[in-house]
């Protein structure tokens, strides 16, 4: 837990920067909310107070960078009891939730409260630069780059993209940050890198082959860099408890978020795809453990 928390730094830090104080507000009102649940449910429901492991931080902290940097105060609340008190304690606290917290929680808010959860924030330089007078509160509903791509709108820059300098979720805009992160895992063997890798790359040849346009005419690289993609793929679809257990299995289960993440981006109603993509791969994955379960060693053959 906090090998992944140290990893969400470099994103946080960047969208705090991106967005101004009332992301870091959000993201801590996230936290917090998240712990207090915690503290709070497992004293009703009599159990061992885990607040400790950072379990219930580290589902504040991604949930918190799946958010708006513009949502009102009492969504973080909502969306971190939803993900601590329904995801996670009613079945059974950590290691037994069979879906990924954060990830149910925003689809929770997001069918629930739309308005509120698609209002996006223009970055305080792009604020500075096309509109010298505004604040950052007239800057709300500016698209983000999946918005604008699936309405056949202006595209952002891919510099603006890799680097954070475009609307969106206060975690999901620098693609640097979050691979920044990402390598920390993998060096810190937290995370199998070959799940991330083959999601973004499953993403990317889909879109490439399946472009707007035509055959092989996609932009892959836009739908890498757009949206939460990096990290869902690296942060997400890589929680212990709701991916495979087995390698075989990682790569079945990349493979069905990157297709699926595609598929709902392309013909979907939705822009976006990968909270949706995740949460149904989850579902699969019992069904992925058993396909691929290891065979065991000296047991009798059937």
């Amino acid at each position: 837990m906090r090998d992944v928390i140290i990893a969400l730094l470099p994103a946080t830090i960047v969208g705090v920067i991106i967005f101004g104080l009332g992301a870091l507000q959000t993201v801590l009102i996230c936290v917090a909310s998240a712990m207090l649940a915690e503290w709070v449910l497992q004293k009703l429901m009599k159990r061992n107070i885990t607040v400790g492991d950072g379990s219930a931080a580290l589902t504040g902290l991604l949930l918190g960078l799946n958010l708006p940097p513009s949502v009102p105060w009492w969504i973080p609340i909502l969306g971190a009891f939803f993900a601590i008190g329904i995801v996670k304690q009613c079945f059974g606290g950590i290691g037994h939730n069979f879906l990924n917290p954060a990830l149910a929680a925003r689809a929770f808010l997001v069918s629930s409260w739309p308005t509120a959860m698609t209002a996006w924030t223009i970055p305080e330089s792009a604020t500075t630069i096309t509109a010298s007078s505004a604040t950052l509160a007239d800057a709300v509903s500016s698209a983000t780059p999946l918005t604008a791509l699936k309405a056949g709108g202006a595209l952002s820059p891919h510099i603006d993209m890799f680097l954070g300098n475009i609307g969106g979720c206060i975690g999901e805009t620098s693609a640097l940050a979050l691979i920044i992160g990402g390598l920390y895992l993998v060096a810190r063997r937290v995370i199998d890198p070959r799940l991330p890798l083959v999601y973004i790359g499953t993403v990317a040849l889909f879109t490439f082959i399946a472009g707007p346009a035509a055959m092989f005419t996609g932009d892959a690289l836009y739908h890498v860099l757009g949206g939460g993609l990096m990290i869902g793929a690296i942060f997400m679809a890589t929680d212990y408890t709701t991916s495979p257990m087995t390698a075989k299995g990682k790569i079945v289960f990349a493979l069905g978020c990157g297709i699926l993440t595609s598929v709902i981006r392309l013909w979907g109603a939705l822009p976006e795809g990968v909270s949706y993509a995740i949460l149904l791969m989850n579902l699969a994955v019992p069904l992925l453990n058993r396909a691929f379960a290891p065979k065991l060693f000296g047991g009798a053959a059937k």
